[in-house]
């Protein structure tokens, strides 16, 4: 099977992404990897987790830890703007808790791309893997922090905040970069769209110093129906591959009880490996 222009692309979606993380721990267990991964907030962790071969980390991190302080905190995001403590997050964690293998994830030739939103342009930033070296874990941080509940990374520059906000979910730079295969994992169900954030006027008092920031929270939801549309019609057309929730994720984007967050790890491995004939045929893959 030659996976050499195929790419694997990854919605966000706060803690429903640990649905992602089960779907990553049955390709693992097949043996399944991509030479292009490119994620979005909690879908940029799960693709690092995923590069770096470790199958049960993000399980580990994301529900070991979920009711500890030091992870969410609503006393912290009343008394500094940070529901979850994302220095823990980013820093302590990977460093020392629960060991990310950086030298595993840096040798490694697969493309990764993380993206994150420009506030002052509210554009959509790609970053490579290979262009950030020890900065990856900035880049992370940057692309998971969602307004209202995380501040804003300063970064080469830059502003940054949560890549959902300008591209929830990247085939058009998958495409763009020359894949010919899309396997796409989102965290939704077929047929789900948004609806115009009732925030906005809170996003233009908080970050009225960062216009593009306010404009991508406004004009969100147009942007990702508009793509859910070219999905669904790509999909149709054979030319894509889609694994989705058959069901609606128990656990929502910021989710504190364990027992729904295995769930939906439990509930992506087994869509993963309900659709695994059907995913391996259109990658031309022998089970």
């Amino acid at each position: 099977m030659d996976l050499s222009k195929s790419g694997l692309i990854l919605e966000g979606g706060g803690l429903r992404g640990v649905y992602t993380s089960g779907v990553l721990r049955f390709f693992m267990d097949q043996r399944l990897y991509f030479p292009y991964v490119i994620g979005v907030s909690m879908g940029a962790c799960n693709a690092a987790n995923y590069i770096s071969r470790q199958p049960e980390r993000n399980r580990i991190v994301n529900i070991r830890y979920v009711k500890d302080s030091r992870y969410m905190s609503y006393a912290r995001l009343l008394a500094g703007g940070e529901l979850f403590g994302m220095d823990f997050i980013f820093d302590a964690i990977p460093r020392a808790l629960v060991p990310f293998d950086y030298e595993r994830f840096e040798s490694s030739d697969v493309i990764c791309i993380t993206v994150a939103t420009d506030c002052m342009t509210g554009k959509a930033l790609y970053f490579e893997k290979k262009d950030l070296g020890q900065d990856y874990l900035v880049v992370l941080k940057a692309s998971s922090s969602l307004p209202f509940i995380a501040k804003p990374v300063q970064y080469r520059g830059f502003v940054l905040m949560d890549g959902g906000l300008s591209d929830s979910v990247p085939i058009r730079k998958s495409i763009e970069d020359g894949n010919q295969k899309h396997v796409l994992i989102l965290t939704r169900p077929k047929g789900y769209r948004k609806s115009p954030s009732p925030f906005t006027w809170l996003a233009r008092k908080l970050y009225s110093r960062y216009r593009g920031l306010c404009e991508a929270v406004a004009a969100r939801y147009v942007g990702y129906n508009e793509t859910m549309d070219l999905i669904d019609r790509l999909e149709q057309e054979g030319s894509i591959f889609v694994i989705r929730p058959r069901s609606p994720i128990a656990a929502g984007r910021i989710e504190r009880s364990s027992e729904k967050l295995y769930a939906a790890y439990d509930q992506g491995y087994f869509d993963a490996e309900k659709c695994c004939r059907d995913l391996f045929s259109y990658l031309d893959r022998t089970i």
